[in-house]
Protein backbone atom coordinates (compact mmCIF):
# COMPACT_ATOMS: atom_id res chain seq x y z
CA UNK A 1 0.00 0.00 0.00
CA UNK A 2 1.27 3.66 -0.96
CA UNK A 3 0.00 6.22 1.33
CA UNK A 4 -0.19 9.63 -1.34
CA UNK A 5 -2.99 11.74 0.63
CA UNK A 6 -2.43 11.93 4.52
CA UNK A 7 -6.06 12.94 4.85
CA UNK A 8 -7.15 9.43 3.51
CA UNK A 9 -4.09 7.77 5.41
CA UNK A 10 -5.43 9.65 8.90
CA UNK A 11 -8.92 8.55 8.22
CA UNK A 12 -7.84 4.79 7.06
CA UNK A 13 -5.05 5.10 10.10
CA UNK A 14 -7.77 6.04 12.97
CA UNK A 15 -9.97 3.27 11.92
CA UNK A 16 -6.79 0.48 13.03
CA UNK A 17 -6.45 2.91 16.06
CA UNK A 18 -10.58 1.95 16.78
CA UNK A 19 -10.00 -1.82 16.35
CA UNK A 20 -7.41 -1.49 18.96
CA UNK A 21 -9.13 0.81 21.28
CA UNK A 22 -12.47 -1.60 21.18
CA UNK A 23 -10.18 -4.23 23.13
CA UNK A 24 -9.34 -2.08 25.99
CA UNK A 25 -13.30 -2.87 26.92
CA UNK A 26 -12.45 -6.05 27.30
CA UNK A 27 -9.56 -5.82 29.40
CA UNK A 28 -10.37 -6.76 33.51
CA UNK A 29 -9.60 -3.24 35.62
CA UNK A 30 -7.44 -5.45 37.51
CA UNK A 31 -5.37 -7.23 34.93
CA UNK A 32 -3.99 -4.29 33.46
CA UNK A 33 -0.44 -4.71 34.69
CA UNK A 34 -0.94 -8.56 34.34
CA UNK A 35 1.86 -10.48 32.12
CA UNK A 36 2.47 -14.09 31.19
CA UNK A 37 5.98 -13.98 32.40
CA UNK A 38 8.43 -11.44 34.54
CA UNK A 39 10.39 -9.28 32.30
CA UNK A 40 8.07 -9.34 29.85
CA UNK A 41 5.19 -6.53 28.06
CA UNK A 42 1.92 -5.48 30.60
CA UNK A 43 -1.23 -5.42 28.70
CA UNK A 44 -0.27 -1.86 30.33
CA UNK A 45 3.06 -1.45 29.05
CA UNK A 46 1.45 -2.70 25.55
CA UNK A 47 -0.60 0.16 25.35
CA UNK A 48 1.21 2.39 26.75
CA UNK A 49 3.76 1.27 24.18
CA UNK A 50 1.89 1.96 21.80
CA UNK A 51 0.85 5.51 22.33
CA UNK A 52 4.70 6.74 23.33
CA UNK A 53 6.25 4.70 20.03
CA UNK A 54 3.29 6.33 17.84
CA UNK A 55 3.42 9.72 19.54
CA UNK A 56 7.58 10.04 20.48
CA UNK A 57 8.81 8.14 17.74
CA UNK A 58 7.33 8.19 14.92
CA UNK A 59 5.46 11.57 15.23
CA UNK A 60 8.61 12.88 15.93
CA UNK A 61 10.52 11.35 12.98
CA UNK A 62 8.31 12.30 10.46
CA UNK A 63 9.24 16.19 11.43
CA UNK A 64 12.61 15.38 11.03
CA UNK A 65 13.39 15.43 14.87
CA UNK A 66 14.77 12.29 16.41
CA UNK A 67 12.72 10.01 18.27
CA UNK A 68 12.01 10.67 21.97
CA UNK A 69 10.42 7.84 22.78
CA UNK A 70 11.30 6.97 26.46
CA UNK A 71 9.80 3.62 26.55
CA UNK A 72 6.52 2.38 28.08
CA UNK A 73 6.28 2.24 32.13
CA UNK A 74 3.92 3.10 34.72
CA UNK A 75 5.64 6.74 35.02
CA UNK A 76 3.56 7.79 32.01
CA UNK A 77 0.11 6.37 32.85
CA UNK A 78 -1.14 4.17 35.88
CA UNK A 79 -3.98 2.51 36.05
CA UNK A 80 -6.82 1.40 33.91
CA UNK A 81 -8.77 4.76 33.14
CA UNK A 82 -5.40 6.35 32.96
CA UNK A 83 -4.11 4.65 30.51
CA UNK A 84 -6.47 4.64 28.07
CA UNK A 85 -6.98 8.11 28.21
CA UNK A 86 -3.16 8.49 27.67
CA UNK A 87 -3.66 5.80 24.86
CA UNK A 88 -6.47 8.39 23.77
CA UNK A 89 -4.01 11.78 24.34
CA UNK A 90 -1.14 10.46 22.29
CA UNK A 91 -2.88 9.57 19.48
CA UNK A 92 -4.61 12.59 18.81
CA UNK A 93 -1.29 14.55 19.26
CA UNK A 94 -0.02 12.47 16.80
CA UNK A 95 -2.85 13.10 14.43
CA UNK A 96 -2.29 17.08 14.59
CA UNK A 97 1.26 16.46 13.39
CA UNK A 98 0.27 13.82 10.37
CA UNK A 99 -2.11 16.05 9.52
CA UNK A 100 0.85 18.62 9.00
CA UNK A 101 2.67 16.56 6.15
CA UNK A 102 2.15 17.96 2.65
CA UNK A 103 2.36 15.68 -0.81
CA UNK A 104 6.06 16.61 -0.74
CA UNK A 105 6.47 15.29 2.98
CA UNK A 106 5.02 11.99 1.96
CA UNK A 107 7.52 11.33 -0.19
CA UNK A 108 10.87 12.84 1.53
CA UNK A 109 13.38 10.40 3.48
CA UNK A 110 13.14 10.71 7.62
CA UNK A 111 15.74 8.83 9.82
CA UNK A 112 14.52 6.12 11.84
CA UNK A 113 16.15 5.56 15.16
CA UNK A 114 18.39 3.00 14.03
CA UNK A 115 19.96 6.08 11.55
CA UNK A 116 18.36 4.33 8.55
CA UNK A 117 16.61 6.82 5.59
CA UNK A 118 13.36 5.80 4.77
CA UNK A 119 10.55 7.62 2.72
CA UNK A 120 7.78 8.88 5.24
CA UNK A 121 5.36 7.73 3.95
CA UNK A 122 6.60 3.72 4.05
CA UNK A 123 7.53 4.79 7.67
CA UNK A 124 3.86 5.48 8.37
CA UNK A 125 2.93 2.68 6.61
CA UNK A 126 5.77 0.48 9.21
CA UNK A 127 3.79 2.13 12.12
CA UNK A 128 0.41 0.66 10.94
CA UNK A 129 2.28 -3.01 10.64
CA UNK A 130 3.83 -1.71 14.16
CA UNK A 131 -0.06 -1.65 15.88
CA UNK A 132 -1.43 -4.34 14.00
CA UNK A 133 1.40 -6.70 15.84
CA UNK A 134 0.76 -5.32 19.24
CA UNK A 135 -2.90 -5.42 18.98
CA UNK A 136 -2.40 -9.04 17.74
CA UNK A 137 -0.50 -9.14 21.45
CA UNK A 138 -3.45 -8.51 23.15
CA UNK A 139 -5.87 -10.54 21.42
CA UNK A 140 -3.69 -13.51 22.97
CA UNK A 141 -3.15 -11.93 26.28
CA UNK A 142 -6.80 -11.43 26.68
CA UNK A 143 -6.83 -15.37 25.35
CA UNK A 144 -4.88 -16.26 28.11
CA UNK A 145 -7.08 -14.46 30.49
CA UNK A 146 -9.80 -16.42 29.28
CA UNK A 147 -11.59 -13.55 28.15
CA UNK A 148 -13.53 -14.19 24.90
CA UNK A 149 -12.72 -10.78 22.80
CA UNK A 150 -15.03 -9.76 19.96
CA UNK A 151 -13.65 -10.85 16.10
CA UNK A 152 -11.97 -7.94 14.25
CA UNK A 153 -13.97 -7.56 11.41
CA UNK A 154 -17.58 -8.98 12.50
CA UNK A 155 -17.75 -12.96 12.20
CA UNK A 156 -14.80 -15.31 13.71
CA UNK A 157 -13.85 -18.13 11.96
CA UNK A 158 -16.22 -20.50 13.21
CA UNK A 159 -18.97 -18.17 11.51
CA UNK A 160 -17.33 -17.90 8.14
CA UNK A 161 -17.22 -21.69 7.74
CA UNK A 162 -20.57 -21.98 9.15
CA UNK A 163 -21.84 -19.25 6.25
CA UNK A 164 -19.29 -20.96 3.39
CA UNK A 165 -20.79 -23.43 0.54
Amino acid sequence: MEISNIQSFVKYYSRIKQRTSRLFDYIPKDKIEWTYQVGKFTIGDIIRHLANIERFMYAETVQFKESSYQGCGTEFAEGYEEIVEYYQRMHAESLEIFLQLSQEDLHKKCKTPAGTEITIWKWLRAMVEHEVHHRGQLYMYLGMLGIKTPPIFGLTSEEVIEKGV
